[in-house]
């Protein structure tokens, strides 16, 4: 049986779920089929075609995991979305890596079951999207050196690395600090004609401004205090290869210059010397600041500005794109235990719960930390939520004990006497019960989910 346009097979045990997933999916204008369990999915699946399958990680007579694979096997396979709890993110990581195309967390909010079927629909058109883009180490860097992510900001930066990498244009990477933009510059020298040549970075940050100058581009004998032999600068050790600078704002007015006919000319004297010198390097520059009100304000110049913004890429904070965390924490925590030996194989949902739930203002730098160090406290092959810091931790009770947080607690029995009785009045039919509310079915949905509302047997 061919597959109609936006056909989906919903597999889930949940009832409720399954009937609220149902119908919402229809009212898109989705073709839609269900399931309870994975010998009734698969018996579907041989039936008839499907462009998308959502499937629950839990099921009675297996896991998602198996009907992936069994998907996987077909001629024209379905794309598959996993929906899982905490308690089973990790298996949803362990599915991803299989090949699922995404997962949701359980309850499934309206935006985010919208946004997944439109990127699942988009691969099912144009085949898999990059979900995860494995750098290519240089001399000394580490297993986990990976871009890791199904949000669709990560979706579209890395498919901007795959097609940057192979020109020679300026690359200016934008993000706060801790996002990855080093890694990120990697990536891009590790899929150019470019990768068997050097890969050499300088934080201008770092060094003062003499230095910096001495830094980039070397110098001669005797040209300042201590200079006893010549030396080559970064742009030289770069030539053919791949010049990242990160913190470029950060460059005075007069290294502005230099770097501008650096970049411009490919061109440049060492310090102290009179002979130019030229290079063939493709330079990538990153900032953590706004580049653009800085030449606003005039301490960045503007032609400086234009040279270095021809493809720009932005690194979206960690607390924007939270899908990623459990992504992350498992590809880091598999690193860790590997790299120190610790026989450490999972995440418990009450940790994975304050990992995915914390702001982390450090970004995944932070994340990174905090996974080192919880391998190395763990004391079981779990890691739980007493290995995680205090202050992460900390952060929900915080939360929770706001005045806002206690008055919400206080209104919730109210309206879930409210909720029971409308439900009851209309023979538990959620449609009815909904519009009788005023409010939409997906809003009736949390709500029941919020405060424990189960319908009764029939």
């Amino acid at each position: 049986m061919i597959a109609q346009p936006g056909s989906l097979l919903v597999v889930e045990d949940d009832d409720d779920v399954r009937e609220f997933l149902a119908g919402d999916l229809r009212a898109r204008g989705f073709r839609t089929e269900t399931s309870g369990s994975c010998g009734d999915a698969i018996g579907l699946l041989r039936e008839q075609s499907f462009d998308v399958v959502l499937c629950d990680v839990q099921l009675p007579d297996g896991d998602g995991l198996s009907v992936l694979r069994w998907c996987q096997q077909r001629p024209d396979p379905p794309v598959v979305i996993l929906l899982t709890g905490y308690g089973s993110i990790s298996s949803a990581v362990e599915a991803m890596r299989a090949g699922a195309a995404d997962y949701l967390t359980k309850p499934i909010l309206d935006d985010d079951l919208a946004e997944s079927l439109s990127r699942a629909m988009a691969r099912r058109i144009d085949g898999p999207h990059l979900q995860t883009a494995a750098v290519g180490a240089a001399a000394g860097a580490g297993v986990g050196d990976e871009l890791i992510g199904c949000d669709p900001r990560m979706e579209q930066l890395f498919e901007l690395v795959e097609t940057v990498a192979g020109t020679r244009t300026t690359v200016l990477i934008q993000g706060e600090s801790g996002t990855g933009k080093t890694m990120t510059a990697r990536a891009i020298h590790e899929r150019s004609d470019r990768r068997g040549r050097r890969f050499v970075e300088v934080s201008c940050g770092a060094l003062s401004e003499t230095l910096l100058e001495s830094e980039l581009f070397g110098h001669v004998a005797g040209a300042f205090t201590g200079a006893i032999a010549a030396r080559p600068g970064r742009f030289r050790q770069a030539d053919g290869g791949t010049l990242f600078l990160d913190e470029i704002d950060t460059a005075s007015p007069a290294m502005q210059v230099r770097l501008l006919r650096a970049i411009q000319d490919r061109e440049f004297e060492p310090v102290g010397g009179v002979s130019t010198e030229r290079v063939d390097v493709r330079l990538i520059v990153a900032t953590n600041n706004d580049l653009e009100s800085m030449v606003r304000e005039g301490s960045f110049r503007e032609d400086l500005y234009y040279r270095i913004n021809v493809i720009t890429l932005t690194q979206p904070p960690l607390r924007e794109r939270r899908a990623d965390i459990p992504l992350l924490v498992e590809s880091f925590r598999e690193r860790f235990a590997e790299e120190l030996g610790r026989p450490v194989g999972g995440v418990d949902p009450q940790a994975m719960q304050h990992l995915c739930e914390y702001h982390w203002p450090g970004n995944v730098r932070e994340l990174v930390n905090v996974i080192e160090r919880a391998v190395v406290l763990c004391r079981g092959e779990l890691i739980r939520a007493d290995d995680l810091p205090e202050t992460l931790r900390r952060e929900d009770s915080d939360v929770s004990d706001l005045p806002g947080n206690r008055l919400k607690s206080a209104l919730a029995d109210p309206e879930r006497r409210v909720i029971v009785d409308s439900l009851e009045a209309h023979g538990w039919n959620r449609q009815q019960t909904a519009r009788s509310l005023g409010i939409n079915r997906t809003t009736l949905y949390k709500k029941m989910k919020r405060h424990g509302i189960i319908a009764p047997a029939h």
